[in-house]
């Protein structure tokens, strides 16, 4: 096979690690272009090298940061996307059902479907699973601070009682050129999959090849409303709690009143006071097992 490379994170662990990883793509013949960075924020410059160097088909290692990043390079250039899911929480590869197995992970990025996905763009920047402001952006940047690499995904429950403590902020969101909202929100999510971090299922209809995005918005304030809508959420039915709208669109325009921290697929981004959204259907391919076949 050629014209296949891998966009590696080093600091990232899946199996026996990158030695492994080259043993099993070896024995399938390949011998990949090869590009490692130490930060996720690399990886978008590494998979750009990576197309103008041939590749057609690369392998992305490390978590939904990094995927992100290649996802942001790799959208639109006809180049597809192998997952191998070496970080904590590996959202798009749970959502599209690839393996958290490393050989297994190969086997289908060589050998599974190629499956065409909608991807989200947030001020030029483009996403995969999701985009938020305000508790999830908090709770986000927090537990990058160094916690999450120490504990996993539990950086993510202490760092979410510290963001539930935040009082709500003026919004205004407009859905396809229309108001939608206006109020005080804690939280806007705007979801491109359904299941989100800690295998919540935030939005019940969603599907990453719809052509469409979901949003949310939550009004809880303080720790007792959180529960009750993390607790809906948890059933998988967060939409029918009083503390949440939700719609779905193609274009979404989001105005705080102060600048308010936002997140592209678990990584934290600068605050801001606008986020500008819009959907890009069947943006990029993805490898899913054989037996995921959706198109």
């Amino acid at each position: 096979m050629t014209g296949v490379a891998v966009v590696a994170h080093r600091r990232k662990t899946l199996g026996g690690g990158l030695p492994e990883l080259r043993r099993l793509l070896a024995a399938e013949g390949v011998e990949p272009m090869w590009y490692e960075v130490d930060k996720s924020r690399k990886a978008r410059r590494a998979a750009c090298d990576a197309v103008a160097d041939g590749a057609d088909l690369v392998f992305a290692w490390g978590g939904d940061g990094t995927i992100q990043r290649c996802v942001d390079a790799l959208a639109g250039t006809g180049a597809d996307l192998a997952i191998l899911p070496a970080g904590t929480a590996n959202l798009l590869a749970s959502n599209l059902g690839v393996p958290i197995d490393l050989a297994r992970a190969v086997h289908t990025g060589l050998h599974g479907t190629r499956r065409p996905i909608d991807v989200g763009r947030v001020n030029g920047e483009r996403f995969t699973v999701m985009a938020g402001a305000g508790f999830d952006a908090f709770m986000m940047k927090d537990a990058d601070r160094g916690m999450k690499d120490r504990v996993g995904r539990l950086a993510y429950f202490w760092t979410g009682a510290k963001a539930a403590r935040r009082p709500p902020r003026p919004t205004r969101i407009e859905v396809d050129g229309r108001r939608w909202f206006d109020g005080d929100a804690s939280c806007v999510l705007i979801g491109n999959v359904g299941t989100i971090t800690g295998g919540i299922t935030a939005f019940h209809d969603a599907a990453p090849d719809s052509g469409r995005l979901e949003i949310g918005v939550v009004t809880a304030g303080g720790m007792a409303q959180w529960a009750r809508v993390l607790g809906r959420m948890m059933v998988g039915r967060g939409d029918r709690s009083p503390l949440v709208d939700t719609t779905s669109g193609h274009k979404i325009v989001v105005r705080f009143k102060k600048k308010t921290a936002y997140e592209l697929d678990g990584g934290d981004r600068p605050a801001t006071k606008r986020l500008k959204v819009r959907v890009e259907p069947h943006a990029i391919r993805i490898c899913v097992p054989a037996e995921e076949n959706h198109s």
